[in-house]
């Protein structure tokens, strides 16, 4: 009897937490695995911006996936997924192209820029290694450009991050602590540099409790954060960016313009035939496409509603990897013929954003607040959980955060 074959695309979090518990839970005998990812490594999309900001190497936040698989059990192939097609059960890669009779989508995000002129052009996002590689040696570049010029340039030692969600908010407080060291290895005096965040809504951190909020603005004003709320940016350009507040528009000279206010289903999903949300497919309980039971989508792709709130769940880390274990267990399950799958469940254990290397604040445990360095060291215990789950002890002493103090 032939094998079924699992073909998983994506190695984010939702991807290859698929592949860890799938090897666990099948035998080589059982079915034909194969992982395909652009590249020959994972990185911790929830550590890019700290890579951004240039406060820890690109290589801490990433590593081999062939150290984390076993290649016994699950193909892996480094090649791009160019598109997926359903109704044959095929998937076209820039190499070739793979057949499936199960289907795994762990794809991720890409950035949503809501059609801003010049912003997708001129701005950076922190959407993988390489483009926060490219942020930090941008950074570096206009400080060590600054006293190399007759004529200073203010604009080269201002950095706008558009956005105070998550992903921008926790730049911020890198920044805040990268920029002290800038200064000084440049000759720079630290009152000559703006960090500026410009967020359309009237408050940063939608969704997390208001005295949390204060908290952590209160910490990004005091290391030097200036924060523009209610403004719509209106154009990004080379050297400005224009936002509208209050019915009034002005412009900031800046040469660095880091975007993080949107992200986007990978636009390979919204164009797969799939049924899908804005890119988005509104998965079963079980987290197959409606449209296509074989199919299952993990991650930034599925679209989970949170039946108390009525809105859908935010693409985090931590539900990706939920669901990863239930798409493994109903995998399993239907590979060994029993039809009784599992409904996902997400179990939320809290949330706690990064302020820089010793300041955080969240909620965990249901509503326990946490702030300052206690905080910080749930952040660096939740990281550390991740690498554990995904890489067990081995993974953990290699990259994980020890760095308490």
């Amino acid at each position: 009897m032939k094998k079924p074959r699992i073909l998983i695309l994506g190695a984010g979090y939702g991807g290859l937490m698929t592949a860890v518990k799938l090897q666990k839970k099948l035998g080589v005998n059982d079915a034909s695995i194969t992982l395909v990812n652009k590249h020959d490594y994972h990185y911790e999309s929830t550590w890019l911006h700290e890579v951004a900001a240039g406060t820890i190497a690109p290589d801490k936040a990433r590593f081999a996936i062939k150290d984390i698989i076993n290649t016994s059990k699950i193909d892996f192939v480094q090649d791009t997924v160019l598109s997926i097609e359903p109704d044959d059960k095929k998937v076209i890669l820039e190499d070739g192209e793979l057949e499936y009779d199960y289907l795994v989508v762990g794809l991720g995000f890409e950035a949503a820029t809501f059609g801003i002129p010049g912003l997708l052009e001129n701005a950076f996002t922190i959407g993988n290694i390489n483009q926060s590689r490219l942020i930090r040696e941008h950074i570096d570049y206009n400080f060590a450009m600054y006293n190399n010029e007759k004529e200073k340039k203010p604009e080269r030692l201002t950095i706008v991050v558009g956005g105070g969600g998550f992903t921008g908010i926790e730049f911020l407080g890198e920044l805040a602590n990268r920029v002290p060291e800038l200064c000084k290895e440049y000759d720079i005096d630290r009152d000559q540099v703006r960090i500026i965040n410009v967020e359309g809504a009237p408050t940063i951190l939608p969704g997390f409790d208001p005295e949390l909020v204060e908290y952590a603005m209160n910490s990004l004003e005091k290391r030097g954060v200036e924060f523009k709320l209610g403004a719509m940016l209106k154009e990004c350009t080379p050297d400005s960016i224009t936002f509208e507040k209050d019915g009034e528009q002005e412009t900031i000279a800046t040469k660095t313009t880091v975007w993080a206010a949107g992200v986007r289903a990978n636009s390979i999903v919204e164009k797969s035939g799939l049924e899908h949300n804005r890119g988005k497919v509104e998965v079963s309980p079980e987290l197959r496409a409606p449209s296509h039971p074989e199919v299952f989508v993990v991650g930034d792709c599925a679209l989970i509603m949170n039946e108390e709130t009525g809105r859908p769940y935010p693409p985090t880390a931590q539900i990706a990897m939920q669901e990863a274990e239930v798409c493994a267990d109903n995998l399993a399950k239907l590979v060994k013929g029993e039809d009784e799958l599992e409904a996902f469940e997400f179990i939320n254990r809290g949330t706690v954003a990064s302020l820089g290397h010793s300041d955080a604040m969240g909620a965990v445990f249901g509503d326990k607040k946490l702030f300052g360095f206690t905080a910080s060291l749930m952040k660096k215990v939740i990281d550390n959980r991740s690498l554990f789950k995904l890489g067990g002890i081995g993974l953990l002493l290699k990259k994980g955060k020890f760095n308490i103090f």
